[in-house]
């Protein structure tokens, strides 16, 4: 079955400093118009850390757009041209201090398909070393360095609500199961 819908006119509803909305008027597979409203995102980076004693580095911080404080992993928009190691090490340094010696993609993903083209990449930092964060002007955040099971925890009781995070702990997971031949 053909699923691709052809772009037949496009419109820019809004240009952002971050995102920009277009309308699309579109031919379905089936020879029917339709229209679809995309909000084009240029990308970000999460970062999932593990220290020596086990130790995940989760931070607290305001999200406006959900009017409240959540639990995320550090992670940080790509800047134009910006490769996503490149990325990550950036914003791992600026929200956490830290840098790391290790680092693997652990995989990516888009994070609301039916409407935006914002795809995150999940890295693993390991074997780090500890520094001073260097938070953007308009960052306010607390970081935790929590063991596997405060952070169930956290999931368990709905606390943690941040996709990114818990997709993130998935992978992990994932990779832990693996690497014990699971």
């Amino acid at each position: 079955m053909d699923f691709y819908e052809k772009t037949e006119k496009e419109s820019i509803i809004y240009q952002g400093k971050i995102i920009k909305v277009k309308e699309l008027d579109i031919k379905l597979p089936n020879g029917l118009m339709g229209k679809r409203e995309i909000v084009e995102h240029p990308g970000a980076v999460a970062i999932l850390t593990t220290t020596k004693d086990g130790k995940i580095v989760l931070i607290k911080q305001f999200r406006k757009a959900c009017e409240e404080i959540l639990w995320e992993i550090p992670a940080g928009k790509l800047e134009k041209g910006e490769a996503p190691l490149d990325c990550a090490k950036r914003e791992l340094k600026e929200e956490t201090g830290y840098t790391a010696r290790n680092w693997a993609l652990l995989g990516k993903f888009y994070t609301s398909p039916g409407f935006c083209n914002e795809l995150i990449y999940i890295y693993l930092a390991s074997n780090l070393i500890a520094g001073e964060a260097i938070l953007d002007e308009d960052e306010n955040l607390e970081q935790y360095l929590l063991d596997s099971s405060q952070i169930d925890n956290l999931i368990e009781n709905g606390h943690i609500k941040d996709m990114k995070t818990i997709t993130a702990l998935l992978f992990f997971k994932q990779l832990q199961s693996k690497d014990k031949g699971d």
